[in-house]
């Protein structure tokens, strides 16, 4: 039997944290809540969630602040709520590391299907590297421990990344050396087909590339090709358990 998740909703709207709780409580899930920035810590302090609902608009420290120091500790998975359905409000949330976004207003079942969809790929194991106990994939002086989900530079340094970051350096490693284009990164690491303004990868590439410091103008590891797609460069090497 799966254990149960458990999701932390920041939202300063009561209302809402209440009709998210009891709706996700109804589905199956645990669930905590804060109305702030400061009472996303103190949860976060108390007991580790497996998600994060965060409402983008709040008084104090937003969720784009919040998200982004959330993300220099953490790859907790992290669902963005946007007051509004502006292409700029999706490209910041997914540029300070959230896993997926959802404008308001917005139906309960449809963010219930998100949570499901992020939650689903987060607890996904390791796959199409060759072995089910590959830990670590090394490319270009860096490693990705898969155990850990996280990045470690060539002075092993650890760099955090989000579960999105993550899951698509991982695509990248499992196919090396192959043009991918953005339908098929997306339906490797989101499971679903891109539609014409959907800029999320493209944000997460260039996320990638300054984590890797690379110099967006000329990248070595992962390079564009033109009408094509991207491609991550050189050899990648597995250690397995």
């Amino acid at each position: 039997m799966e254990p149960i998740s458990t999701i932390l909703i920041v939202d300063d709207d009561r209302d809402i944290r209440t009709l998210l709780a009891d709706y996700l409580e109804g589905n199956g899930y645990r669930t905590q809540c804060a109305a702030d920035g400061a009472g996303m810590w103190k949860q976060l302090e108390e007991a580790r969630p497996d998600l994060i609902v965060l409402d983008l608009n709040m008084p104090g420290e937003d969720g784009l602040t919040l998200c982004r120091k959330l993300r220099a500790t953490s790859s907790l998975p992290v669902i963005m709520l946007t007051a509004r359905s502006e292409p700029l409000d999706r490209i910041l949330g997914l540029e300070m590391g959230a896993d997926d976004y959802l404008p308001k207003p917005f139906e309960p079942r449809e963010l219930l299907a998100r949570i499901r969809s992020v939650l689903r790929r987060s607890h996904a194991m390791p796959s199409n590297t060759g072995s089910d106990k590959v830990q670590k994939m090394r490319f270009s002086n860096w490693t990705l421990d898969l155990t850990a989900r996280h990045l470690v530079n060539p002075d092993g340094i650890v760099i955090m990344l989000s579960g999105a970051e993550f899951r698509l350096l991982k695509v990248f490693l499992e196919h090396p050396n192959r043009v991918l284009n953005r339908d098929q990164l997306l339906n490797l690491t989101q499971g679903r087909d891109a539609d014409p303004f959907d800029r999320s990868i493209d944000i997460q590439i260039s996320r990638l590339r300054q984590k890797l410091g690379e110099d967006a103008r000329v990248p070595q590891i992962i390079k564009t090709v033109r009408n094509g797609g991207y491609v991550l460069a050189g050899a990648v090497s597995v250690e397995s358990a």
